[in-house]
């Protein structure tokens, strides 16, 4: 299938990002064109994985930031979907804290006007802090499409080692639908 869109699936180190191979399958199905971009742990968690997630995608995969007169390895995104999202990079992204490349490639889509969706990864005892509703209204007022609780990731309680289930079906979707007016 002859792809003629580029997303760009951005990834936290939460348990969910070991079926990234899969979604981007998934997504490659879908018409999509997958630059996968990595935070440094996802990186790590990944680190046996790379060179195959990048044959797989056609395009290397990026968790540092190119240096200064390098050229870009990768198209120009028509969309960005930053799924698995954990705490820290919601927070980080929110408050515009770009040293990591993800975050980085996130925040600066929004300036671009790109279609931006993410889905939080995170425990209840996480989700409850102070911080992170106002960071999750942040990106909303943005323009990103956030999906966390009833429409996205419902989070379990602290201490579990991985979600029973990570709604990836539901965060492929929302690329496909039209932005909310």
């Amino acid at each position: 299938m002859t792809s003629t869109k580029t997303l760009y699936l951005l990834c936290s180190a939460a348990p969910p990002v070991f079926d990234v191979a899969h979604v981007i399958e998934d997504a490659q199905s879908r018409g999509w064109d997958v630059c996968l971009g990595l935070t440094p742990t996802a990186a790590h968690w990944l680190s046996g994985s790379t060179d195959g997630l990048a044959a797989l995608t056609g395009h290397p995969v990026r968790w540092q930031y190119k240096l200064p007169g390098e050229p870009d390895v990768w198209p120009a995104a028509d969309a960005v979907l930053f799924a698995p999202a954990t705490f820290n990079s919601v927070n980080a992204w929110a408050l515009g804290l770009t040293d990591r490349f993800a975050i980085g490639i996130a925040a600066e889509a929004l300036g671009k006007g790109t279609t931006v969706v993410t889905m939080p990864c995170t425990n209840a005892a996480l989700a409850a802090h102070p911080q992170f509703e106002p960071s999750l209204a942040t990106l909303r007022t943005a323009g990103v499409t956030v999906l966390f609780g009833e429409n996205g990731f419902v989070p379990g309680p602290a201490g579990q080692d991985a979600p029973p289930h990570f709604p990836w079906q539901t965060a492929l979707n929302a690329l496909d639908a039209p932005p909310a007016p």
